[in-house]
């Protein structure tokens, strides 16, 4: 399953304005943000990656699903990944996932790849 999300990064910069530290604490754990140095670009960039992972798993973020769920990673090579708890991992059979962040401009843009042995079972 391939999930993407796009978001302008000056949307989300209004968002940042406004709510500060609680917008950051709505959607990212304490490690995230200092993984993020708190970047506009790389912060939108975990956004859309949140959101990417979890179109992969053809939920979306709601009631099976929360953005702290989704944890993003970076190799020492700076690139990233993410994990899920590991009750979803068992449960849907997931074996590989991938993901790509990148910023250019105006927008963020993140694509989660989710391989899994029951993808019929993933959410539905």
């Amino acid at each position: 399953m391939i999930g993407i999300d796009l978001i302008n990064i000056k949307r989300f910069e209004k968002f940042y304005k406004k709510f500060q530290q609680k917008a950051l604490e709505r959607f990212l754990s304490t490690e995230e943000i200092k993984l993020s140095k708190k970047k506009i670009e790389t912060l939108a960039g975990f956004y859309a990656a949140k959101e990417a992972v979890s179109k992969a798993l053809g939920c979306g973020i709601g009631s099976k699903l929360s953005f702290h769920d989704i944890h993003i990673h970076k190799t020492q090579i700076n690139a990233p990944y993410f994990t899920l708890p590991k009750h979803i991992v068992q449960e849907y059979k997931i074996t590989e996932t991938s993901l790509s962040i990148t910023h250019e401009k105006e927008y963020a843009i993140a694509v989660a790849y989710i391989k899994a042995s029951d993808l019929k079972k993933l959410f539905h």
